[in-house]
């Protein structure tokens, strides 16, 4: 079975060294842990406080920086495995793109009283299990996503 393909994208103007095998290594693994067939592709963009704002403002209405946006593909994603993937006409999954400041990641982290490579892990994990579906709107919703983030991150060992 091929390995998810991740695009990377980090903007420049951050000026920051981030590996990104180990950024491609946290989503495909996220991917593998939710089952989803292969081939299959994301895009991982890391920015800035600004851009995240503006993609938040356009789409969500929410004129404020934010950590993760996800911007799933999937027409009527669902949790429901037997509903969750159709068939697409190139044979490629197409997931959609994750969007994480990187500004918001070091802030989080200094909060939470853990290393940056930790917090963008789980932002991580947290934008592709959007992207394949899962929520936290309602309370339920928030518990189910939080224990499968937990569960991902402790198989990659940040927990």
């Amino acid at each position: 079975m091929d390995e998810p393909e991740i695009n990377i994208s980090i903007e420049q103007k951050l000026k920051i060294s981030l590996e990104e095998s180990w950024l491609q290594r946290i989503a495909v693994r996220t991917i593998e842990a939710e089952g989803i067939p292969s081939p299959a592709e994301m895009g991982l963009v890391i920015t800035d406080s600004k851009t995240i704002q503006k993609l938040n403002k356009t789409y969500r209405g929410e004129d404020k920086p934010t950590d993760v946006l996800a911007f799933h593909m999937i027409p009527g994603t669902s949790q429901e495995p037997e509903l969750r993937f159709v068939g697409p006409p190139d044979g490629i999954h197409h997931l959609g793109e994750v969007v994480i400041s990187y500004p918001q990641a070091i802030e989080q982290a200094q909060e939470q009283g853990h290393g940056v490579a930790q917090e963008l892990a789980l932002l991580i994990v947290h934008g592709v299990l959007h992207l394949l579906g899962y929520d936290h709107e309602l309370p339920e919703e928030e518990q189910k996503m939080k224990a499968r983030e937990n569960e991902i991150l402790k198989r990659l060992d940040f927990v």
